[in-house]
């Protein structure tokens, strides 16, 4: 009777919720905390290295200023020494020039001096004569009595006044201040991205900025440890950059920017994350029909492929139309473990499903065939898709069929009938698939021309389905519904009711 027990269990559920949020808030918090600290300790590790580089850059460069100096002053110093070579050598000849004159002027003086005692006068004219003829041819009558160099020097004087007004004046050049990134301008779309960002504070010695981003599936703030690595793009000139050619195989993508002097790059920008959902699969092999050689994107029609099998088991397989339906796989995701043999497609159905299903939203993927491709089908289909069963031939499957023997046609197929399509065959196709809005739709992926579109209910998760008979198909997927699709749904909506037939025939 007492009503605190009788409420008890309320209470108990009430509290068992309110502790459920707090260990959930504790279990995020807690997640929070060691992604800071694993960015502290980064940060931290990033100040020594970083401490050291700038230390190390900055000897080296006055080392090379101390080079350019000491080479400076050894081209000036080679210059003096050359011309004190020069002088010396001039100089020298001179002087040896002027005391060999003298000593040949002494001699001849003496000569003279003797000369003025000799009485006999014939003797004396005799001797005045070659006085008077070794005058005329004296040395040091004929030498010049001007040096031919002075003992000033030409490159004596230097002047760095104003290198070392420049020198006393040098300063850190700034590091430029982190760029931010603008979010609202950023696009994600056609598989490409732009990026926008400005500088705080205008900087006209902004030489370049260095983009980087990496894919990941972790939501908000980018993780300092994550599964893949910064990829980097050096030179941007501009405040944007347009990535483009992705595929957005992951579900998001971090962004950091920095800004570039002529000495040295700048922070990052706080990172952003942006959104590339798309849709991502491949062919599961272990539905595929026996003559069908899967890889991850493409399948190949192989006319050996099941002869290597025991005729028994050949034998069960092709006989009678069992249809058993395929094990069901997860809804979004690739197939955790493989399908029995008893699941492939056999007979005539040379089929491949996709492995990943769709349950809702809008996707897209295209589809190329290799070179001489005689017959393949592109389209979708219930995952409860019978082993015998053909693309088109069922009203679990819808499909375009593209037939180069015999007799060419281009098809929209749905509940084995058939809808030919008066246009050239795509090099490439798009499909669309909206599974909430009732709509299949394929496009000439280049021009994004429609090709068909079926409308109806799905009643159940597709899976993407292909037939090939002798040649090959290759899968492009990881692309996001592209912005001309988008744009046209509405059109796509109007010519659905007066171009398909085959709108009455969709279940």
């Amino acid at each position: 009777s007492d009503p605190y027990i009788i409420n008890s269990q309320p209470f108990f559920f009430v509290f068992q919720e309110a502790l459920q949020r707090i260990i959930t808030t504790l279990a995020n918090k807690n997640e929070e905390l060691h992604n800071f600290i694993e960015t502290l300790s980064h940060l931290l590790a990033g100040v020594q290295v970083n401490s050291g580089q700038v230390v190390s850059d900055l000897e080296e460069e006055f080392d090379t200023l101390f080079s350019i100096l000491e080479e400076a002053k050894e081209s000036m110093t080679n210059t003096i020494k050359q011309e004190q070579a020069r002088k010396s050598h001039e100089l020298q000849n001179q002087l040896t020039q002027s005391t060999n004159a003298l000593e040949s002027a002494e001699e001849l003086l003496e000569f003279a001096n003797h000369a003025l005692d000799i009485k006999d006068e014939e003797e004396f004219a005799k001797a005045a004569k070659q006085i008077k003829d070794r005058v005329t041819m004296a040395p040091a009558f004929r030498l010049t009595m001007k040096p031919k160099a002075t003992d000033n020097m030409t490159h004596l004087m230097v002047d760095f006044s104003q290198e070392r007004q420049l020198l006393q004046g040098l300063r850190f050049l700034p590091v430029p201040r982190a760029p931010e990134i603008e979010v609202q301008d950023c696009m994600v779309v056609d598989n490409a991205v732009t990026i926008v960002w400005r500088m705080p504070v205008e900087d006209s010695k902004i030489d370049h900025y260095i983009l980087e981003y990496r894919k990941t599936n972790h939501e908000g703030l980018p993780r300092v440890k994550d599964e893949r690595c910064w990829e980097l793009v050096d030179n941007v000139k501009n405040t944007e950059y347009m990535l483009t050619g992705l595929k957005f195989d992951s579900k998001f993508m971090n962004f950091r920017v920095r800004a570039c002097n002529k000495a040295a790059a700048g922070d990052y920008s706080d990172p952003v994350t942006l959104e590339t959902r798309a849709f991502n699969f491949g062919f599961d092999s272990s539905s595929s029909h026996l003559n069908l050689k899967v890889e991850e994107c493409s399948v190949e029609w192989d006319p050996q492929g099941g002869k290597g099998l025991d005729s028994k088991v050949k034998g069960k397989e092709n006989k009678g139309r069992s249809g058993t339906p395929s094990p069901k796989r997860g809804s979004n995701t690739r197939s955790p473990a493989p399908r029995g043999g008893r699941d492939r497609f056999t007979g005539e159905s040379y089929t491949v499903l996709g492995d990943t299903s769709i349950d809702s939203r809008q996707h897209y993927w295209e589809v190329k065939a290799l070179k001489d491709c005689k017959s393949y089908s592109v389209g979708v289909a219930y995952k409860n898709l019978g082993k015998f069963d053909q693309l088109g031939k069922t009203n679990t499957t819808w499909c375009i069929h593209v037939n180069n023997w015999l007799q060419n046609s281009f098809a929209a197929k749905h509940n084995n009938k058939a809808k030919s399509l008066d246009m050239p065959v795509p090099e490439r196709i798009g499909v669309y698939c909206d599974l909430d809005g009732g709509q299949l739709s394929f496009y000439n992926a280049e021009s994004k021309q429609l090709l068909h579109v079926f409308k109806t209910k799905f009643t159940q998760p597709v899976v993407p389905a292909f037939m090939v008979w002798c040649g090959g198909l290759s899968l492009s997927t990881g692309l996001q519904v592209p912005s001309a699709v988008r744009s046209f749904q509405k059109a796509e909506n109007g010519l659905a009711g007066s171009n398909s037939s085959l709108n009455s025939m969709a279940q």
